[in-house]
């Protein structure tokens, strides 16, 4: 395969993959699939497929190690979310690329990584790399909407295509300069999200005699007020702490924490603000579905997202605690996902130290916890995978990408992904060498 440079073949890779429509739902990631086997295979790598339905296809491949040392993976998801073309400057899966950027849905969540995956894989293939423990890449599918055709399914269904003592996945690689100091995130644990719904009891009646009903949507209106009142109690978490020591030289007491982080940058307090405690977030509402009608029920959806550790049977009497009992209501937890966590002082670890440090003078990864969750928890929950979430980015700012995001112009700079291929082949030979 004729190659010009690692640059110009990723983002000719990510431009590719990006016009491919990949929209979940309903996800057609078989078409990337394909794309990406057709590259790899191209580069003398073999590639399986593994599919829950043929439309929805995972791809995995691997260079096999000697079998004396510790396996990674190389993981992206290949769905991505919908895009309103109305609202963005370019058609969102042209794949455009402009003033050294590439544009499109899925640059930056997360085809830019895919590519950057795919791309220090085949690179590393090329040169003839003989790692003590095999390197495996895997795109799979269904990571934004996970109804289990993904990473689920395979963990469950196919453990030994994607079984690995480390893995590196999306969720972090911000550049924060703080006090003056670089660091670059990683995130090594993920909060637990743990959905509940509350459904409020009432009397219907005709909405112009309004002294006969109980209206259950006014009885809600105070349960939202409790909950968006709440203050839960605080904790620092050893993710937490450790960030906290890298960039003040301290763990302040717990009260002062958010404050500290502010006077360094209002992005640290951003940061570590929702990392100390469950979080509580009404998001949907439902009742009554004629104007003219009191609604006797009315269903709340509170996105709920608790720390490492922290499980919804221990929380649900906190909730109805906070909720009181003046109001007839019914609590029901939905399926709770997440919250896992992966040690710090691991090889993985010791490769982000070594090439941030390598990559800009003075510079240090941090690690954080992850307010959301990633695919990362089910390889720590199947296999007891040490996961990070780390893809470096020096040239777009943070406080850009977070507004880019599953939003309108959504774009990626051609020199991150360059980064993050260098950032990939240098933890491949450090973890597996």
């Amino acid at each position: 395969m004729a190659v010009t440079s690692l640059r110009a073949e990723v983002t000719d890779l990510l431009s590719r993959l990006i016009r491919i429509d990949t929209t979940n739902p309903p996800g057609n990631e078989t078409a990337a699939a394909e794309l990406l086997r057709e590259y790899l295979e191209a580069n003398g790598l073999s590639c399986e497929t593994y599919a829950r339905v043929p439309e929805r296809a995972n791809l995995v491949a691997r260079i096999r190690g000697r079998g004396d040392g510790p396996s990674l993976l190389l993981l992206g998801h290949t769905d991505v979310v919908l895009a309103d073309a109305v609202e963005w400057s370019v058609p969102p899966f042209s794949g455009e690329v402009r003033d050294d950027e590439v544009w499109g849905r899925g640059a930056l969540d997360m085809k830019g990584q895919v590519a950057a995956n795919a791309v220090a894989f085949a690179s590393l293939a090329r040169e003839g790399f003989e790692p003590a423990g095999d390197v495996i890449f895997a795109a799979t599918a269904d990571e934004e909407v996970g109804v289990n055709f993904g990473l689920s399914w395979l963990c469950a269904e196919h453990p030994d295509a994607i079984r690995c003592d480390y893995a590196v996945n999306e969720g972090g690689g911000d550049r924060l300069v703080l006090g003056g100091e670089t660091y670059y995130v990683v995130t090594t644990a993920e909060k637990l999200t743990a959905p509940f719904n509350i459904s409020v009891h009432g009397r219907s009646g005709h909405a112009s005699m309004p002294g006969i009903a109980d209206n259950a949507l006014v009885k809600a209106a105070r349960l939202i007020e409790r909950i968006a009142a709440y203050r839960p109690q605080q904790q620092i978490q050893v993710e937490v702490a450790a960030f906290l020591q890298a960039v003040l030289g301290e763990v302040p007491p717990v009260e002062s924490v958010v404050e500290r982080a502010r006077e360094l940058h209002t992005i640290a307090a951003e940061l570590i603000e929702p990392l100390l405690a469950p979080t509580f977030a009404p998001t949907m509402i439902s009742a009554s579905r004629k104007r003219n009608v009191i609604p006797a029920l009315c269903e709340i959806v509170v996105d709920c997202r608790l720390l490492p550790g922290q499980t919804p049977a221990e929380i649900e009497p906190v909730v109805r605690e906070v909720l009181g009992d003046d109001v007839d209501y019914d609590l029901k937890f939905l399926k709770a996902e997440g919250g896992t966590r992966s040690p710090l002082a691991t090889p993985l670890w010791s490769a982000a130290e070594s090439f941030v440090a390598e990559m800009e003078l003075g510079a240090a990864p941090v690690p954080v916890i992850c307010a959301g969750f990633t695919d990362s928890h089910w390889l720590r929950e199947a296999f007891g995978t040490i996961a990070y979430g780390f893809f470096p980015y020096r040239t777009m700012a943070p406080e850009l990408a977070a507004t880019l995001i599953h939003s309108a112009d959504e774009r990626v700079p051609v020199s991150d992904l360059e980064l993050g291929v260098d950032w990939l082949r240098h933890a491949a030979r450090t973890v597996c060498a």
